[in-house]
């Protein structure tokens, strides 16, 4: 462990954990931004804690769409959103951040050797301009509910099963009663939705995620 001022480095999940541990504890307000529920598994406490751990705090949380995709994630997003936290979906690429109480600040970084570095701070300064850029990814965030409901829109496992079948758009577009411009774009939005640059990588990433 490595210490300046009031920037500590820490290695691995297990030692943040250690060197955190009473900070979540203690946190009556929570802000999480990631990927997905994996980089911040240090903060989610097993089934039988989560209700307890919930309750009586406020808690914001940012997540790319992935975490739609996977069904234990889904669970554990719909436990949270029923015990009050407040769940919002961005397309963006986010600085995976925690951010208890305002003024202590963990900022998940690279993985060397396999293992993942996290700095955890408490300068005052740093934590504020860390909360700055989290508010303005909140801000630009859609709320779960709306996200699930454009994603449903979409008509999203319909077309993917058009995709994987490789049906022509012109055929794909017929069987699903919509017009060709708009199969192409629900196609593409789609797409952007799985962060995919490609049709078979979107695919692949809805057989994956077990929605093929």
């Amino acid at each position: 462990m490595e210490k300046v001022t009031d920037v500590v480095m820490v290695r691995g999940e297990a030692e943040l954990f250690e060197r955190t541990a009473h900070l979540f504890e203690a946190a009556t307000e929570i802000s999480c931004a990631a990927r997905d529920l994996h980089t911040w598994s240090v903060a989610h406490p097993t089934a039988p804690e989560r209700e307890q751990s919930v309750r009586g705090m406020t808690v914001r949380k940012i997540y790319l769409p992935g975490v739609l995709f996977d069904p234990a994630l889904a669970e554990h997003l719909r436990f949270m959103t029923t015990h009050g936290a407040r769940i919002r979906i961005t397309e963006r690429e986010v600085n995976e951040t925690i951010l208890l109480d305002r003024r202590i600040a963990i900022v998940a970084g690279d993985r060397v050797g396999g293992v993942r570095g996290y700095t955890v701070i408490s300068s005052p300064e740093l934590v504020q301009g860390i909360r700055s850029l989290f508010e303005a990814a909140w801000h630009g965030a859609t709320d779960l509910e709306s996200y699930k409901a454009r994603f449903t829109e979409l008509g999203a496992r319909e077309i993917l099963e058009q995709l994987a079948s490789g049906c022509k758009d012109e055929a794909a577009a017929r069987a699903l009663g919509v017009g060709l411009r708009t199969y192409r774009r629900r196609v593409a939005e789609l797409m952007e939705v799985l962060g995919a640059s490609s049709r078979f990588q979107a695919g692949a990433r809805a057989r994956e995620a077990g929605l093929l």
